[in-house]
Formats: C-alpha cells, sequence, structure tokens
C-alpha cells in the first residue's frame, strides 16, 4: 500500500511555544522602554510625553499581526516567494539615494518618506530578506531538477546570483550604512560555514578583509574617528566620546538592582539617542545589573531556540534560514549591547524590539514570524513521525 501523505502534513500543531512567549514578552517590554527612556525628551521635543510610545504602540501591534500571519503562512509559499523579498530591499535602497523621496539624517540617506510624517527604513528589511535569499540559492542550487533560473545557461545563472547578492549590499554601503553592510556581510559568511564553506576560503576571506576593513573604516574620517574615540573615548569626551562615556555611566550607576524603572537620569539629555540606539544603557540604570542579565537571557533563549532550529533542520533552506535569521538576530543584539557596554565601537544600529523606530519592529515581527514558520513545520514533520530524508524519499 502506498505511503499516504495526504491529512498528515496538514496536522495542526501546538499554537503556543517557548519562542511565541519570548517574542510576545520583548513587544511588551519593548513598549514600556520606550515608555520609560522617551517620556521627558517627547515633553521637550514634541510637547507629549506619549507621543513616542503611542507610535511604538502601533508599530507593536503591526508586528505583532505580522508575525502572527507570516507564522501560519504556508511555508510552501516562503520557499517559492520569500527571495523576492531580496530585490525589494534593494529597490527600497535605492529610492532612498534618490533626492526628494530619500531623508538624509547625520550625513546618511537611509530613510524612505511615507505618507503621515512617517518614514522607513529600508536597510532593516535587508536582515531579513538576506536569509531567505541565500536560503533560495543554497536550496535550488542542490536540486538538480530545480536551478536557479533554470532557463539561463549555468554560467550565467551563476554570475546573476552574484550580482544579485552584491548590488543591494553595495548600495547599503553607498547609503553608507557600515554596521548593516557588516551584519550582511558576516551572515552570509555564517551561511555558507553552515553548508561546508572550507577553511581555506575563509582564512582566504579573513586576509581579504583586513585590508578592506582598514580602507573602508580607517580611511574614512568619521569612521576613524569613532574607532580612535572607542580606544579613548576620554580624550574625546565632549564630542565622540560623549555617547559611549555616558551609557557606560548610566550603566554604571544602575549596579545590582537599578534605580528604578522610570528614576533613571541619564536620559534627562545627558544620554544622546536614550529611546533608541542607548535604550539599553537606560535599562541598565534603572533596572541594574540583573535587569541587563535577564534581558540578555531573553535575547539568548530566542537565540538558542533558533540555533535549534538549524540544527535539526534537514531541509537546506530551512537549515539556510534559521542559520541566516540566526545570525542577523543575534549580531544585532551583539553590536548594540557591545556599543553601549564600551566594548564596541559607535554604530547607530537598534536593540531588536527594545529601541523606538517603526522598521525595526516590524522587521523583528518579520523574523520571528519566519523562525515561528520554521518551528511549526518541523514540529508537523515530528509529529508526522518522519524526517524530511525520508519525506523527500517517499516524495521521490
Amino acid at each position: 500500500m502506498p505511503f499516504k501523505l495526504e491529512g498528515m502534513i496538514n496536522t495542526p500543531s501546538r499554537a503556543v511555544t517557548g519562542l511565541w512567549i519570548a517574542a510576545f514578552a520583548l513587544l511588551g517590554l519593548g513598549v514600556v522602554q520606550v515608555y520609560t527612556s522617551s517620556y521627558i525628551f517627547a515633553i521637550e521635543s514634541r510637547g507629549d510625553g506619549l507621543f513616542f510610545v503611542k507610535r511604538q504602540v502601533l508599530f507593536a501591534g503591526i508586528s505583532f499581526a505580522l508575525m502572527g500571519v507570516v507564522a501560519v503562512m504556508p511555508f510552501r509559499l516562503i520557499e517559492r516567494a520569500g527571495w523576492l523579498l531580496w530585490p525589494a530591499a534593494g529597490l527600497g535602497i535605492l529610492l532612498t539615494l534618490i533626492p526628494g523621496m530619500g531623508v538624509r539624517a547625520g550625513g546618511a540617506a537611509r530613510w524612505i518618506n511615507l505618507p503621515g510624517s512617517n518614514v522607513f527604513e529600508p536597510a532593516e528589511l535587508v536582515k531579513v530578506a538576506l536569509p531567505l535569499f541565500l536560503a533560495t540559492l543554497i536550496a535550488r542550487s542542490r536540486k538538480s531538477g530545480e536551478p536557479w533560473m533554470a532557463s539561463m545557461p549555468a554560467p550565467w545563472r551563476q554570475l546573476f546570483a552574484v550580482v544579485m547578492l552584491i548590488a543591494p549590499l553595495a548600495l547599503v554601503l553607498r547609503q553608507p550604512d557600515f554596521g548593516t553592510f557588516a551584519i550582511a556581510t558576516a551572515t552570509i559568511f555564517c551561511v555558507l560555514f553552515v553548508f561546508g564553506l572550507p577553511w581555506i576560503w575563509i582564512a582566504s576571506s579573513a586576509a581579504v578583509a583586513a585590508p578592506a576593513f582598514y580602507v573602508l573604516v580607517m580611511q574614512v574620517p568619521y569612521r576613524k574617528s569613532r574607532v580612535l574615540a572607542f580606544l579613548d573615548p576620554w580624550s574625546v569626551s565632549d564630542s565622540k566620546g560623549f555617547q559611549v562615556i555616558q551609557s557606560m555611566l548610566s550603566l554604571r550607576s544602575g549596579g545590582l538592582t537599578g534605580a528604578g524603572l522610570g528614576e533613571g537620569q541619564g536620559k534627562l539629555f545627558f544620554l544622546p539617542e536614550a529611546h533608541t540606539d542607548f535604550t539599553l544603557a537606560v535599562l541598565g540604570e534603572e533596572m541594574g545589573f540583573i535587569g541587563v542579565v535577564m534581558l540578555l537571557a531573553l535575547y539568548g533563549f530566542c537565540l538558542l531556540r533558533a540555533f535549534r532550529l538549524a540544527a535539526h533542520a534537514e531541509d537546506p533552506f530551512r537549515r539556510a534560514l534559521a542559520t541566516g535569521l540566526s545570525a542577523v538576530f543575534g549580531l544585532s543584539v551583539f553590536v548594540n549591547a557591545g556599543v553601549a557596554m564600551g566594548l564596541l565601537p559607535t554604530k547607530g544600529l537598534t536593540l531588536p524590539f527594545m529601541s523606538y523606530g517603526g522598521s525595526s519592529a516590524v522587521m523583528s515581527g518579520l523574523l520571528f514570524g519566519l523562525l515561528l514558520a520554521l518551528e511549526r513545520v518541523e514540529k508537523l514533520d515530528r509529529g508526522n513521525g518522519i524526517s524530511r530524508g525520508a519525506l523527500r524519499g517517499v516524495q521521490r
């Protein structure tokens, strides 16, 4: 009797999981954090202490809705069409460079004007679209019956894939957004390493990266000044070192248990970007070392679940997607926390779910939605009692 798959693949899995709870907790904590870190600044700059938190509640609602939609979306649709987000992200970045459409701030053009005095940052979409594109390239390269752009000859197909991969990253660097470029590059190497990139390639890439880093950082005045300020912030305490010094002072003053929610002093115009890039310093001052550790533990739980999905997935697309999403999420947390603690040079990257911003909140929801979708289909396979390898054998 032939093996029947009908009815089994659509078996419902348990809806509420640890990853769902963690995502919901991060969304809620993010709203509270935006409220406590932005209230005084909002009064002075907008005349409404709830200006930023009201918008963040809206962003969190959109993020949660998007997370839920993607989590239950047919996974076959994600496999077939998810890669389209990558050229969409590239187009969005290109629009930021067009006068009149792009919004410049701090010497960079990273935002697109939207109706209602809103802006969107396409670089945030890059962080989610890249793992989808990499997963598609890897999965289709391993399926002889369904190669990437099968209508093209093999050499042209490979060239097209390389150009598609590099072009949006070159535009990110053009904005410029070196932080997103660095995270994207590291994500590519993480995924390729998991899929068997030889050590000789890694060593060769490191040898090429060293002079490239020197050119991209030490030969660009504002980036060089950030590195020098990182090495000795007290020598430029009134300029480039001011942010990180105030951040470290806020973290130190929090001690073990903190001053209490809403009682921090650093956000009273001592700490720049208190509700965005340096929100972790506000949390450290108000909730102390224990609060920071608990938040990082929550991030760590999410990251471990994502790593587990990558480790257990036998399907190339799922494994590559879980690996890429894990790398993006983990590196985003690591870089933001490292900057706030003075362990890395200052870089304008948000802390997922905790920093104020619609682009960051919504794209974090999309990222978690993809992780939840991966978790759902992996549970379905385990509930069916078959592995992906067995499933492929049955399908053949």
